[in-house]
C-alpha cells in the first residue's frame, strides 16, 4: 500500500503531465500515478493529447503499486 492508495479503488484525479507514453494523474494530495497509453481507452490511442489535456479531471482505477511505490492506473472499464 502506498500512502492510502488502494489497488482496485476508483479515484477522480487531475491530469498533471502528459507524456508520449501516457499521463500522470494526481489521485490524492501528493500522490500521482501513471495511466499508460495502452490503459487510456479500449480503442487504440495514437496521441494522448487527442484524448485528454493537462488539468482535466478523469476517473481512474488503481491497477497496481510496484515495489518502489509507483502507482499504475487505468481508465478502462471504470464505473
Amino acid at each position: 500500500m502506498s500512502d492510502g492508495v488502494e489497488i482496485g479503488k476508483v479515484y477522480t484525479g487531475k491530469v498533471k503531465k502528459i507524456m508520449e507514453y501516457g499521463a500522470f494523474v494526481n489521485i490524492l494530495p501528493g500522490k500521482d500515478g501513471l495511466v499508460h497509453i495502452s490503459q487510456i481507452s479500449n480503442e487504440r490511442v495514437n496521441n494522448v493529447r487527442d484524448v485528454m489535456a493537462e488539468g482535466d479531471d478523469v476517473q481512474v482505477k488503481v491497477l497496481d503499486i510496484d515495489g518502489q511505490g509507483r502507482v499504475k492506473l487505468t481508465m478502462k472499464d471504470v464505473e
